[in-house]
């Protein structure tokens, strides 16, 4: 049997020149075996005797047209570049066929800070961008700081939920309302009094998520701080580390595998869904206060409340938000049950998933956007009640 993958050249050479194999298509002499690497060849490190190598789909637009681009930009740096599509490489597979041809949908994004460095007071530390750093010591930062200013914002959009619900229950404290209980006539209540429970919920959800800090790592590839050590072992990384994630307002992780476990953020997920199941319940009820005739939706001059219907307002405020809060809270859920499992010291299976919580931390303002919209046009229907 021979294997083409475990030959040497010169053994190749050999076989070709004894079967006396031409090319099968002109039937001309095959030249000598030659190595083909399809990865792209550059140089690294500050004296530049260390090879590296680009992946040829995603470096073509990138790197290849680096200066025709960056003349484009002004010579302005920094800058980023991304290139994504299709990619699709010839390989030889003599176990799947002669040939076969493998289809990627890559993504790469490259910035370029390096050369900015150079003409600032940080020139002398250019060579130390991403100085013993793996992807993940970026990354891992970079989600946990988007998450915060994220949730800030997510947070300033509940409590005026919380306070539109609070006037609601204020307002219409004494107006007395026919609870419910299976559906059937059970005791009096008040409108005020139902709308005060999801305040209170809402408002313990809220301060529950605001004492939740996220976390951060940066002890490079296996969480060892290898690399850090081997070149400056006087330094005290871990002090170091630590200074630097307290100094982004992030909590530090000193004991990791090669990436941070994620743990908080799942907590952070979870509180999230539990504040959208909240305002779930609350726009399921608000539903139903309006099918009852409880509560009316006020109605703008020259508005229609249904396109084939204008008799009516349809409560769209209340099903969107619901819509919104079921996707939110399938990714949410997901994220917090992905996100913490990876295999040994680590797995990419988090990579792809980690960016979506933008998505669904999205989804969740929207929730709360439409319930407040909605609960804005809310009367009471005093005669019905």
């Amino acid at each position: 049997e021979i294997i083409p993958e475990s030959m040497e050249s010169g053994r190749m050479d050999t076989l070709l020149e004894k079967h006396k194999i031409h090319c099968p298509k002109c039937k001309g002499k095959l030249g000598k075996v030659k190595k083909f690497n399809m990865m792209m060849k550059v140089d690294i490190g500050a004296t530049g005797d260390k090879p590296s190598y680009l992946r040829p789909e995603t470096c073509q637009s990138i790197f290849l047209d680096f200066q025709r681009i960056y003349k484009t930009m002004r010579r302005n740096l920094p800058i980023g570049l991304a290139q994504a599509g299709k990619s699709f490489r010839n390989e030889i597979a003599p176990r799947e066929f002669l040939f076969r041809t493998r289809e990627f949908e890559q993504m790469e994004i490259e910035y370029f800070i390096k050369e900015k460095l150079s003409k600032t007071a940080l020139k002398d530390l250019s060579e130390f961008v991403h100085f013993s750093l793996t992807s993940e010591d970026v990354n891992n930062i970079a989600y946990s700081m988007m998450l915060r200013d994220g949730l800030a914002i997510y947070h300033r959009q509940v409590k005026t939920l919380l306070s539109a619900i609070k006037l609601l229950a204020i307002k219409h404290r004494s107006l007395p309302l026919l609870a419910l209980t299976h559906g059937q006539p059970a005791t009096p209540t008040t409108v005020g009094k139902e709308m005060a429970v999801f305040y209170l919920r809402l408002k313990e959800q809220l301060a529950g998520l605001a004492e939740l800090e996220l976390t951060a790592k940066f002890s490079g590839a296996a969480g060892n701080w290898n690399a850090h050590q081997l070149v400056y072992p006087k330094v005290d990384w871990l002090h170091f580390s630590e200074n630097f994630i307290k100094s982004l307002g992030l909590k530090f992780n000193p004991l990791t595998t090669q990436i941070e476990p994620h743990d908080m953020l799942a907590k952070v997920y979870h509180n999230v869904m539990r504040i959208n199941v909240i305002i779930k319940d609350l726009d399921q009820d608000i539903w139903l206060y309006i099918s009852r005739g409880i509560f009316k939706q006020q109605q703008k001059p020259g508005e229609v409340g249904s396109s084939t219907m204008p008799h009516k307002v349809n409560p769209i405020d209340f099903e969107n938000s619901e819509g919104n809060v079921g996707m939110a809270n399938s990714i949410l859920g997901f994220l917090a049950d992905k996100l913490p499992i990876s295999r040994l010291q680590r797995d990419l299976s988090d990579s792809t998933v980690l960016r979506n919580q933008g998505v669904a931390l999205g989804y969740s303002l929207l929730a709360v956007k439409t319930t407040l919209r909605g609960l804005n046009k809310l009367e009471v229907n005093k005669p019905q009640i």
